[in-house]
């Protein structure tokens, strides 16, 4: 291999991550004719073409799947080498691609943004907001948060939340109007705010625990939210009684206007843990984010 196929396969990785010749250049910071030069040089190399390319988009050939597949660990443990190099003795700087969801952004990062950004003014934290499940290695992200430990094959999991409580709650003034159920079977009659999963466009069943069981109340939502944000303005408004995450109402401005329901029967859901790949975490930056979210976690 010749010194420039390392850096033509670098930016072949990059616009496969990116999906195309112009994402590409973005991400690196050059310009488009110098990403199509070193894809050009690198299929003459090969022999073969890597993409098929039409006008409105750019996918991966077999022979280019098969080298991405091929060069995926050997091109990650050489930036990772470089990485770490150039990090020795420096101040933790650079990017830190995170995805999780709106609840892991509200109870974990956001609290501790400006905290972080003191600590660290040199990291550029890039959050995706996603409720679904993402692949770190495909879509490029250094660091993940989830509930529960269970993750791909060669990750590395730390707790960075414990367990808690999905809990139901109304406002006084639904409580006025409407009453308060007595019972899992109550709520019926009752008007529920209830949510839906963005990725898998499914509702989230309402699930309470009696005597030790798994229970489904059945339910007619009032309400269809695929917001967090959105199902507490609803609760708040007085429109039903709604589920929020336990620690989520605590944090809550003027939290006592939203008033626990049937409490004995809330379920209990997993920790929060951080994921990322064996590699990433040799990164001086991610090696930061992960010591900086993982350090104040009580079992």
């Amino acid at each position: 291999m010749d010194n420039s196929t390392y850096g033509q396969l670098t930016i072949f990785h990059v616009i496969a991550r990116e999906g195309s010749i112009s994402a590409a250049a973005r991400k690196l910071s050059v310009t488009t004719p110098s990403i199509s030069k070193s894809l050009r040089l690198l299929e003459a190399k090969t022999g073969v073409p890597l993409f098929t390319r039409t006008t409105r988009r750019i996918s991966l050939t077999e022979a280019g799947k098969n080298l991405l597949l091929k060069t995926e660990d050997a091109i990650a443990t050489l930036n990772l080498a470089m990485e770490d190099i150039q990090s020795l003795g420096e101040v933790p700087s650079g990017p830190v691609r995170i995805t999780l969801s709106r609840f892991a952004y509200q109870l974990i990062v956001k609290p501790r943004l400006a905290e972080f950004n003191l600590a660290y003014p040199d990291i550029q934290l890039e959050l995706s907001i996603n409720d679904g499940a993402v692949s770190l290695v495909e879509e490029g992200f250094d660091l993940g948060v989830r509930f529960g430990d269970t993750v791909s094959e060669g990750m590395v999991v730390k707790k960075i939340h414990p367990s808690f409580k999905m809990g139901l709650y109304a406002s006084e003034a639904y409580i006025r109007r409407y009453g308060l159920p007595e019972q899992p079977g109550d709520l019926s009659a009752h008007r529920l705010i209830t949510y839906r999963f963005t990725t898998s466009n499914r509702l989230s069943p309402l699930v309470l625990i009696e005597e030790g069981l798994s229970i489904t109340p059945a339910i007619t939502p009032v309400m269809i939210c695929n917001d967090i944000d959105a199902v507490c303005d609803a609760v708040r408004a007085g429109i039903g009684i709604g589920r929020i995450f336990e620690p989520l109402h605590a944090g809550m401005v003027n939290s006592r206007d939203l008033k626990p329901i049937l409490h004995e029967y809330w379920p209990m859901y997993p920790a929060v843990y951080i994921y990322y790949t064996q590699n990433s975490q040799r990164v001086k930056r991610v090696q930061a984010v992960i010591g900086f979210f993982t350090c104040a976690v009580k079992n």
